[in-house]
C-alpha cells in the first residue's frame, strides 16, 4: 500500500510541477504587459497551490484509511494471539492437573 501511495504522490507532484512550469513559461513568453503577466502568474500560483492542497488532502485521507486498516488488523492479530495463549494456558493447566492426579 505504501508503494501505491508513494507512486500517487510522485505522479501528483510531477503533474503539479509540470503544470506550474508550463504555465510560468507560457506567461513569460506571451506578449503582454508586466502588470498582466504578474496578475496571470499570481492567478496561476493560486490555482496550483489549491490543486496541491487538494491532492495533499486526498493523499492524507487515503493514508489515514490505510493506518486505520493496519490498526484494525493489528488489533485482530493481538486478539487472536490472546485467545491462543489462553487456550494453551488452559490445556497446560489441565495436563498439570492430570499429572498431579497420577
Amino acid at each position: 500500500m505504501a508503494n501505491k501511495e508513494s507512486s500517487a504522490l510522485e505522479i501528483t507532484l510531477s503533474f503539479l510541477i509540470g503544470t506550474a512550469t508550463g504555465f510560468v513559461l507560457g506567461i513569460l513568453f506571451a506578449p503582454t504587459s508586466g502588470d498582466e503577466t504578474r496578475k496571470k502568474l499570481q492567478e496561476g500560483a493560486k490555482k496550483t497551490g489549491e490543486a496541491a492542497k487538494d491532492s495533499y488532502e486526498k493523499i492524507a485521507k487515503e493514508a489515514e484509511k490505510g493506518i486505520n486498516i493496519v490498526k484494525e488488523k493489528t488489533s485482530e492479530g493481538i486478539d487472536s494471539i490472546k485467545e491462543f495463549v489462553e487456550k494453551k494456558k488452559s490445556e497446560l493447566t489441565k495436563k498439570t492437573q492430570e499429572i498431579e492426579k497420577d
